[in-house]
């Protein structure tokens, strides 16, 4: 059984950063892509960042481009995402998730196994 455990959210100000980590198990890390995707209060589910199996290849969401990095260890199985110059609008739910394949895209059916989420809250 796979598992995701996502930590490292919290509360910032406008302008400042976090270090969002996914720790994962039950599953060769390394054959899967990695991404992270977030939810605001009213809105649905949206594509942040994804990065490839072997960690080579990364995509962003236009509105997380050059602020947020993601990477990832696999000899310790986890991913992260670090986020700096947040802004408000960047307050969500952030959840990790498995991709089918090496590499995938930013549609959420791409992707099989979900963390419980973490809150990041950045006030204005």
């Amino acid at each position: 059984q796979v598992q995701l455990v996502e930590s490292g959210g919290g509360l910032v100000q406008a302008g400042g950063s976090l270090r969002l980590s996914c720790a994962a198990s039950g599953r060769t890390f390394s054959r899967y892509s990695m991404a992270w995707f977030r939810q605001a209060p009213g809105k649905e589910r949206e594509f942040v960042a994804v990065i490839s199996g072997g960690g080579g290849t990364t995509n962003y969401a236009d509105s997380v481009k050059g602020r947020f990095t993601i990477s990832r260890d696999n000899a310790k199985n986890t991913v992260t995402l670090q986020m700096n110059s947040l802004k408000f609008e960047d307050t969500a739910v952030y959840y990790c998730a498995l991709g089918r394949f090496a590499w995938t895209g930013t549609g959420q059916h791409e992707y099989t196994y979900w963390g419980q989420g973490t809150q990041v809250t950045v006030s204005s």
